[in-house]
């Protein structure tokens, strides 16, 4: 049932109202030309009118209207749709169910630190997406966040944010007080180091429960965050290890130069943490994974977009020295990727090859045709860890992500034939 007055909006009907804020309302609509649930951010009618807010909320809206299609990331919220005609001006999202990560930021309810790392890494490589594509959040806070499941978050509200190839005047002063970085403060030019200290804040917030800095006003905020050092997370949760002290000083430095130049900086020394000493945690750790994915060579023509997929429908499985892999005659109905130690190819007992970390095994059940049997067995000659794709998982697949499995393929196939060629001659 609507909520309200509001039963309608373009062609989207209204199911019930998500939340209101000061400038707009949120809506769960359902789009029935593409079957699915959407999220519709209408904006007021009244902020845009207004003389003094009208010109920033026309800009906000302008912002995020202009990046729909372009920022298509697994943890970042999809704009599917914008409209502003004689009757609404509103933002068609994809819908998250789950709400956000301010949950997560009070003393009485924090999360494992494995967690926080999973959270902030993803958070990490989602923003690293978008500035590649010359787009800074600028506001960066947990309310920007959400949370789906366990640690499987997304990133929301770009209306705020910079974009590289604009023409038009940036608004000054975007951001939230507690989360903006010295430079914001300063109104100097946002880049990305802006949400690597605004990341680092919502990070000392998910391991304590507390910002960083607090005051009773602005100008003692930013006062503050101009001259203050900020404790470190081990003070206020004695927990913390001194490594994850040291990455969120360093994401929250105050001199630029100090703090991480790159994403790709801030997301290493996490997947160092995860790689670590084991963290409490209650979610499934993808961090480690996902950074192993990232230097295999198998999926080196794979993008990070495709490698979170990969992680979605993928299993990852430990066998034991000696076990059997795969056997002679069994249908092919997996494929697998060997992500450490080594595997014996055999066929009648004889040795055909031996594989090694990321290379491929069972490739036939993916290049074949359904229901081929096993023409090899496959055993384990050490322990191995590999990541097992099941075929039918692949039909659900985007488009891009078979096209890289079928080019990684072919790789493969023609640097064996080489291998081959080379050894028939005699090279």
């Amino acid at each position: 049932m609507a909520d309200g007055a509001v039963n309608k909006i373009g062609k989207y009907e209204i199911v019930r109202r998500l939340g209101e804020g000061a400038t707009s309302t949120v809506y769960l609509a359902r789009d029935d030309f593409n079957s699915r649930e959407v999220a519709i951010k209408l904006v007021s009618q009244q902020a845009l009118q207004d003389d003094n807010r009208g010109k920033l909320m026309h800009n906000l809206f302008l912002t995020e209207a202009s990046l729909a299609g372009k920022l298509n990331h697994p943890h970042i919220v999809q704009i599917f749709d914008a409209v502003a005609d004689e009757d609404n001006t509103y933002i068609v999202m994809e819908y998250v169910a789950g709400g956000t990560l301010q949950r997560f930021t009070r003393a009485d309810n924090l999360l494992a630190l494995g967690d926080v790392i999973e959270i902030i890494y993803k958070c990490a490589r989602a923003l690293d997406f978008a500035s590649r594509i010359g787009v800074i959040h600028r506001d960066i806070k947990p309310a920007n966040i959400l949370v789906k499941d366990n640690t499987d978050i997304k990133i929301t509200d770009f209306g705020s944010a910079a974009l590289g190839l604009t023409t038009r005047t940036l608004v000054d002063g975007i951001g939230t007080p507690a989360y903006m970085s010295p430079e914001q403060h300063l109104n100097q030019p946002a880049n990305l180091q802006t949400d690597i200290y605004a990341l680092g804040v919502v990070m000392f917030q998910m391991l304590t429960g507390k910002l960083p800095f607090i005051a009773d006003n602005i100008a003692g905020l930013s006062h503050q965050i101009l001259n203050v050092d900020a404790p470190l997370p081990s003070e206020l949760r004695q927990e913390v290890p001194t490594e994850i002290d040291l990455v969120v000083r360093r994401a929250m430095a105050r001199d630029p130069a100090v703090r991480y130049m790159t994403w790709e900086q801030f997301a290493k020394d996490l997947v160092a943490i995860a790689q670590g000493a084991p963290l409490p945690r209650h979610g499934v750790l993808d961090t480690e994974k996902f950074n192993v994915l990232r230097t295999l060579s198998f999926f080196r023509g794979f993008g990070d977009v495709q490698l979170w997929e990969v992680l979605r429908f993928s299993e990852w499985v430990d066998v034991a020295k000696g076990e059997v892999i795969m056997k002679e005659g069994d249908p092919g109905d997996f494929f697998g990727i060997l992500v450490s130690g080594e595997a014996r190819v055999l066929r009648k007992r004889r040795l055909l090859s031996l594989l090694k970390a990321g290379e491929c095994v069972g490739e036939m059940a993916y290049l074949g045709e359904a229901g081929n049997l096993r023409s090899a067995d496959v055993v384990a000659a050490t322990d191995v860890r590999m990541i097992k794709i099941n075929v039918k998982a692949l039909e659900h697949a985007s488009e891009i992500c078979l096209l890289k499995f079928d080019r990684a393929y072919l790789r493969i196939l023609v640097e064996r034939l080489a291998a081959a060629n080379s050894k028939l001659s005699g090279i």
